[in-house]
């Protein structure tokens, strides 16, 4: 099985036992293609927006012996359920100085 990474960054896995796996993104990258309009404005001048979210882009049709990561937004988009070869990182896993190191396992939506 393939793991195509389909975030901007590498994503290290850290599995339940065993090293580290680092997936180094591929170069494309799926998003969710958003609007934003402001909707009210509080004191001080602090824009409140709305986010409307549309199509996913950049995310291949699934093909037989591949897995592609995703960010969570892009992997809980409506248009995917029922997807089981796109997956998002895991559980964020931070170092002692609370920078992200890298992610228990792979997630998938509900």
């Amino acid at each position: 099985m393939a793991l195509v990474n389909l975030t901007p960054h590498a994503l290290t896995v850290l599995p339940r036992e065993g090293e580290a796996i680092t997936i180094p993104t591929s170069g494309i990258v799926a998003r969710v293609a958003t609007a934003r309009a402001v909707v009210e404005c509080l004191p001080g001048g602090i824009e409140v927006f709305m986010t409307s979210f549309g199509e996913v882009t950049g995310l291949p049709e699934p093909r037989e012996g591949f897995v592609f990561i995703v960010s969570g937004l892009v992997a809980g988009h409506p248009s995917l359920r029922g997807r089981t070869d796109v997956l998002s990182p895991g559980e964020l896993v931070r170092g002692p100085d609370g920078q992200p190191v890298g992610c228990r396992g792979l997630s998938r939506p509900a």
